[in-house]
């Protein structure tokens, strides 16, 4: 008896009809090859802190509002964390610190993220990355980048009537969004906006559809937040600006 593979993001991801009918779909997803097996092999072995943990080993799918008026784009599943507890940004350093954020600025219902089953809730935000694996060394290919990008691209598209700025999350965010948010309706200047904490630039759309507002920000990484590269206030006056932005 033989068995097929799911079909690659590209087939599968258009035809999806609803951000939870994504999700599911993404979910199911085991596309690149050497990243199915880096989640899997982290989710037998664990760490020993989470010994106890039944770990998710999956594709981490976006987390929030369906109709999202603002969306976060970055670099996140990591091993222990996301590709532990299922939720982006959820269980490591990071999401400490993003989350704290987005409650100081109104956008999550607590400071915390610890598992799915925690009661956190965005409001009017949606959080999604360019790989949805965890990599080793926290380092995806362009290979693995390019292959999930039609998860990414469709989850913009079915954002489309409601979203009104994203938020990217370092160089490696940036550059897999742009070519994105073009697939998605939107015109990118040319030559291409540079990435940069606070950079901050409007997307039109040539069929008159509202315009984009795009944010840059520095990564939420331990190298940045501590060494005060990156600090509480500077991500929340980005956060803050881009909710204004959003109408939230």
């Amino acid at each position: 008896m033989t068995t097929t593979e799911p079909p690659l993001p590209a087939v599968t991801a258009p035809r999806t009809r609803t951000v939870a009918e994504l999700d599911g779909r993404l979910c199911e997803c085991r596309a690149c090859p050497r990243l199915v097996a880096w989640r899997e092999e982290v989710a037998a072995t664990k760490r020993k802190a989470y010994a106890d943990w039944d770990y998710w080993g999956r594709p981490v799918p976006g987390f929030g509002s369906a109709d999202a008026a603002m969306l976060i784009i970055g670099l996140a599943p990591a091993a222990h964390g996301g590709n532990r507890t299922g939720r982006m940004f959820t269980g490591d350093r990071s999401g400490d610190v993003l989350y704290a954020a987005l409650h100081a600025t109104g956008f999550a219902s607590r400071p915390t993220a610890t598992h799915r089953g925690d009661g956190l809730t965005l409001r009017g935000v949606r959080i999604t990355a360019p790989v949805h694996c965890a990599p080793p060394e926290n380092k995806p290919t362009p290979t693995e980048r390019d292959t999930c990008r039609p998860w990414l691209v469709r989850e913009i598209e079915l954002l489309r009537p409601t979203l009104r700025s994203v938020v990217v999350l370092g160089s490696f965010g940036w550059q897999a969004a742009l070519p994105v948010l073009a697939a998605a309706g939107w015109e990118v200047p040319r030559p291409r906006p540079v990435f940069g904490h606070g950079a901050h630039t409007t997307l039109r759309r040539p069929d008159g559809g509202a315009p984009l507002e795009l944010y840059g920000c520095y990564h939420v990484s331990q190298q940045n937040t501590f060494t005060g590269r990156l600090t509480p206030a500077m991500l929340e006056e980005v956060l803050a600006a881009a909710g204004a932005a959003a109408g939230l």
